[in-house]
């Protein structure tokens, strides 16, 4: 699924982030974690925003200073994600944000990074659930927020 289309109209773009914005001021957040990439171009402009801090979730090597990491199994294979050590001071409140639900896996591994950092995870906001493929399981009793649902291929 394509947001590219979403984020070229200004009027789409301002919709999205408010809506994203929103859930979050509801939520009374400290930190929005962006999932690279495309969390990154949600949750930039919402932190901002809101005021609050970002941390990125990055692929393996690409962040500078001392990190932890987390493996999930994928389709095909496997995949690792890293955020810098001490990016979330334990009981920091967040929303962790991406723009697609799909199996889970990656927001999960995220929610495992954060948890070993000791955050209070209140959601996880999403653009795009494909709700077929039953990704809010896989993240347990952890709030979801998405404004768009896909329910079949």
């Amino acid at each position: 699924k394509d947001i590219t289309t979403l984020l070229k109209n200004p009027q789409a773009l301002q919709e999205t982030i408010d809506r994203l914005n929103t859930y979050a001021t509801e939520q009374e957040v400290d930190v929005i974690v962006g999932v690279e990439s495309r969390g990154f171009i949600l949750g930039m402009p919402m932190a901002y925003h809101l005021g609050y801090g970002f941390v990125p979730v990055r692929k393996p090597d690409k962040l500078p200073a001392e990190k932890i990491s987390e493996s999930y199994d994928l389709e095909y294979g496997s995949a690792t994600l890293e955020m810098h050590l001490n990016a979330i001071s334990p009981g920091q409140k967040i929303v962790i944000v991406d723009d697609l639900l799909a199996t889970g896996g990656t927001v999960k591994a995220t929610a495992d990074l954060c948890r070993k950092q000791g955050a209070d995870i209140l959601g996880c906001a999403f653009l795009v659930e494909l709700s077929f493929l039953n990704g809010r399981q896989v993240l347990g009793d952890t709030p979801v927020f998405c404004p768009l649902q896909v329910d079949g291929e």
